[in-house]
């Protein structure tokens, strides 16, 4: 369950990441194209049809796939801005 609970905050983060990124000036082309289609996969028909398959979807795949997703962009626009470090 402990694993769980870090994919979904590494999730988070991505997604903080991706945010950023997808304002960055310097996006890559095919960003804003991966992001509507993770977006649509997350809202498929699928996770209202077959419960169990939305609920591994929701918990395993999607914050895995937003992560790839993070691993791919370049260097330069993964970078973390100051909103994402936490302040002590």
């Amino acid at each position: 369950m402990f694993r769980l609970f870090r994919l979904w905050r590494l999730g988070a983060r991505d997604l903080r990441v991706l945010w950023i990124a997808l304002r960055h000036p310097s996006r890559p082309v095919w960003l804003w194209p991966a992001v509507l289609v993770i977006g649509v996969y997350a809202l498929e028909p699928f996770n209202f049809a077959i419960p169990f398959l939305g609920v591994v979807d929701d918990l395993v795949i999607l914050p895995l796939l937003l992560h790839l997703l993070t691993l791919l962009l370049p260097p330069d626009v993964r970078v973390e801005g100051p909103s994402l470090r936490r302040s002590s």
